[in-house]
């Protein structure tokens, strides 16, 4: 991070740019200013005090030169370290601060796409609400009503709640709020279609077939659809790959959706690997540049084989629903299902191993033998 000397003229010629960014002090150390797309520059003390890290805003810039602002935060950052209570100020309790503070703390917790897709979400959906608003004002009622106001948009509603629960969640931890008072708690989220699906046997063998007939045209992108279908790994999982990333038969993910993970490979899927050239250090290299093949290169492909195999609107992801029914009814753990997708729980998993007809009858059939005898 960067580290300079802050005088008024460096930070007036601080310009911002497309996500919000820090320029710490040089010379004293947990203080700098923090510059937001809209231009504001706000300075701000950041610190560990007994394993946690403490964030307060000390004022904006032109509001305070930074040398008095310097001056106050010496003085927040000596009653931190003394454990004494460092008062917040009106303007640090707003929403819109709050979700600012909490925002660049999570910056190192979400992923940067994470990060942007929950910005864009603070800054559509609930800003346009909360903003202006003290944060310990916002109870239950208000949630609710903001909630109820996005009934056109679900999508954006149940994506948005979660946004709005972790800057609630954190506001109790900074003192902002009282404990236990999150007003997301709660709140049933809207009931959409389910746009999870798996293919059936016969759309397999359709799918088998028209990938057989594309294996020349495109080799690399028919070997890229197989991988997503025999691992069950993430699109992006897979067109990001190293060749670094394959060896001892398994795949040692980076930096997958949940964090770094392992995948084991069966034969076929180590077969389709072994006969891939290797010409660059990712598996899947793009025409031009060190870089691997963005989505589209594999999604203008899928569409043309879904389409001659007659798979309707299947998606590439439900390849990875695919592979976890397959696993179901083959008679592996929910447990083994979750760790050969990366799931952290068992909740997510259970959304993708879907029980095929032919499972349930046969489920139908056992239970009905048991009972019957009874």
């Amino acid at each position: 991070m960067t580290a300079t000397n802050l005088t008024d003229a460096r930070i007036g010629a601080l310009v911002p740019r497309r996500t919000p960014y820090e320029v710490r002090d040089a010379r004293l150390r947990g203080f700098g200013v923090r510059v937001t797309p809209s231009g504001r520059k706000r300075f701000f003390v950041h610190c560990q005090h007994k394993g946690e890290r403490v964030w307060k805003t000390v004022g904006d810039f032109g509001a305070i030169d930074v040398a008095e602002a310097r001056s106050r935060a010496a003085g927040m950052l000596a009653a931190i370290r003394w454990g004494e209570p460092v008062p917040a100020r009106p303007e640090e309790t707003l929403f819109e601060a709050v979700a600012e503070t909490v925002f660049g703390q999570y910056e190192r917790v979400w992923k940067p796409r994470t990060l942007a897709v929950n910005r864009c979400y603070l800054r559509n959906q609930i800003l346009p609400h909360f903003a202006g608003r003290q944060i310990a004002e916002i109870d239950r009622p208000d949630v609710r009503g903001w909630f109820a106001a996005l009934r056109a948009t679900p999508v954006a509603a149940d994506r948005s709640m979660p946004v709005l629960s972790v800057i609630m969640r954190e506001a109790e931890a900074m003192g902002l709020r009282p404990e236990g008072s999150n007003p997301c708690r709660g709140i049933r989220r809207y009931r959409r279609k389910g746009r999870e699906r798996f293919l059936s046997d016969d759309e397999l063998r359709r799918l088998s077939a028209v990938l057989r007939k594309h294996a020349g045209e495109w080799p690399l992108r028919v070997a890229a659809i197989r991988l997503l279908l025999l691992t069950g790994c993430r699109k992006g999982e897979i067109l990001t790959l190293r060749w670094s990333d394959y060896r001892e038969g398994h795949l040692f993910l980076r930096d997958g959706k949940t964090g770094p993970r392992t995948v084991w490979l069966s034969q076929p899927a180590r077969d389709i690997l072994d006969r891939i050239e290797r010409t660059s250090r990712w598996v899947f290299p793009a025409a031009t540049g060190n870089r691997p093949h963005c989505a589209s290169w594999l999604h203008s492909a899928w569409w043309r084989i879904r389409a001659e195999a007659g798979l309707g609107d299947a998606r590439l992801h439900d390849l990875r629903h695919t592979h976890a029914s397959i696993a179901l009814r083959q008679g592996e753990t929910v447990l083994a299902i979750g760790r050969m997708l990366g799931h952290r729980n068992a909740e997510t998993t259970l959304k993708y191993a879907h029980p095929s007809d032919a499972m349930i009858v046969e489920a139908a059939e056992t239970v009905g033998a048991v009972l019957g005898k009874a």
